[in-house]
């Protein structure tokens, strides 16, 4: 796999796999073939053995995918078994509903920090992680070995934040901020626009009712 480029669609198709087979797990599920994850995930078994085949397969012919085996190797792909340090730059309700999600510590993504410019929030913690002013940033990143930061603060600083979190170290952004970011090709940007999200909702809805229609 050393060397070779995988398409973004299969890896954004990954998490996916690693959250169906997590679900197995639970459920006491040792094994399963790829038609019978393919009924669950609504992605054809084809698609499936076309994915793992990237990683090296994984399955046996008439036998399937061991599932703890299979997660494992997924959360490693996904780099899920080394930690991460993050921090969260805007601790208003969706950066304090961020800090407040627990899951990310199982996934190796640890909370270093949290960052504000109301002083009222002045050393308030979440899940014992204190909320520090902005003027404490760049001192924080450069101190803590920061790797991702995610931006819940208006557009119109986003920019300049971001700019400033990758001049010192930060290698990766996880984008809230309903902006584009033209940073440099080597950070990495995940954006999750929620307005955006809601907007493809809003149109499969009204396309749904005008098929529907009496």
């Amino acid at each position: 796999m050393q060397g070779r480029e995988i398409s973004q669609a299969v890896i954004q198709r990954l998490p996916r796999y690693y959250r169906y087979l997590g679900e197995l797990l639970e459920d006491g599920v040792e094994r399963i073939s790829s038609n019978d994850l393919s009924k669950r995930m609504k992605v054809t078994a084809s698609q499936i053995r076309q994915d793992l085949n990237n990683f090296g397969g994984f399955g046996q012919q008439g036998y399937g995918y061991n599932v703890k085996y299979l997660y494992t190797e997924i959360g490693k792909i996904l780099g899920l078994e080394e930690n991460h340090n993050m921090i969260i730059i805007g601790a208003g309700n969706l950066g304090q509903a961020l800090a407040n999600y627990a899951a990310f510590e199982k996934r190796g993504f640890v909370l270093r920090g949290l960052f504000d410019i109301n002083p009222a929030l002045t050393n308030t913690e979440i899940r014992g992680v204190k909320i520090r002013m902005m003027e404490e940033l760049k001192e924080f990143v450069r101190n803590n070995d920061v790797e991702i930061a995610a931006l819940t603060i208006p557009k119109d600083t986003a920019v300049e934040v971001a700019n400033m979190l990758v001049d010192n170290g930060v290698r990766a952004i996880w984008n809230f901020a309903h902006t584009d970011l033209n940073l440099p090709e080597n950070i990495i940007v995940e954006n999750v626009h929620l307005s955006e999200s809601l907007m493809k909702l809003s149109y499969n809805i009204c396309r749904y009712n005008e098929k529907h229609k009496e």
